[in-house]
C-alpha cells in the first residue's frame, strides 16, 4: 500500500468512528501518556494541539502545564514548515492560519537540546516506529534538525497502527508509539 492509498484509507477508518468513540480514545491514550515514565520524568516536551480527527491533548496539555513542565507547541508558518513556541497557557494562544489549529504568538523557541521528550500524531504507524503523516512533511522536515536523542512517542488511535508503513530515507521514525488497545 503505498502513503496516498494509505492515508485514504485511515481517513475512511476514521469517518467509522463516533466523536464520542475518538473522545473515549483519546481519553485513555492521554491517561496512557500521562502515566508514562519518560512523560513523568522529562522537563520540556514538544506536544500538540490536535485537529479534530487527532488524538486530543487539551487536557494533557493542561495537566502537564500545572505541574510546572516547559511545553512546546507547533506553529505552521508556511506552506512547507513549522516552528516551535512555548505554551504559556490556553489564554496565549491564537488560531493558526493554515489548519485553524490553536497556535502560540510568541517568538520561537531554540533551545532544542533542551527539549527532553517530543510527543507527535500522525495518520498512521507501524510497531517498528515508522510515521506516515498527512503529507506535507511538516514534522520530517521539523524532526530532522532535531538532536537524534531525543526521544520521539508517536499517538494515534488503534486503528492507525498499520502492519507496514511506507517509509522513505527522510522520514524520522519514532522511538515508540502509543495508543489505547480497546477499540
Amino acid at each position: 500500500m503505498n502513503k496516498k492509498v494509505l492515508r485514504s484509507f485511515i481517513r475512511e477508518c476514521k469517518t467509522k468512528h463516533t466523536q464520542e468513540e475518538l473522545a473515549r480514545l483519546s481519553q485513555e491514550t492521554s491517561q496512557l501518556l500521562r502515566c508514562h515514565h519518560r512523560v513523568k520524568k522529562a522537563q520540556t516536551i514538544l506536544l500538540y494541539n490536535a485537529l479534530p480527527d487527532e488524538v486530543d491533548t487539551k487536557m494533557l496539555l493542561s495537566e502537564l502545564y500545572l505541574q510546572g513542565k516547559t511545553l512546546l507547541l507547533p506553529k505552521v508558518i508556511s506552506d512547507t514548515d513549522m516552528t516551535i513556541h512555548r505554551y504559556n497557557g490556553e489564554e496565549y494562544l491564537s488560531k493558526g492560519r493554515f489548519f485553524g489549529i490553536m497556535e502560540p504568538d510568541n517568538s520561537p523557541f531554540s533551545d532544542y537540546s533542551s527539549i527532553d521528550l517530543m510527543i507527535i500524531p500522525g495518520m498512521a504507524f507501524d510497531k517498528r516506529g515508522n510515521r506516515l503523516g498527512r503529507g506535507r512533511g511538516y514534522y520530517d522536515r521539523f524532526l530532522s534538525q532535531m538532536p537524534s536523542n531525543v526521544y520521539k512517542i508517536g499517538v494515534c488511535f488503534p486503528f492507525q497502527i498499520v502492519p507496514m508503513v511506507p517509509s522513505d530515507s527522510h522520514d524520522v521514525m519514532m522511538d515508540e508509539v502509543v495508543y489505547s488497545h480497546n477499540n
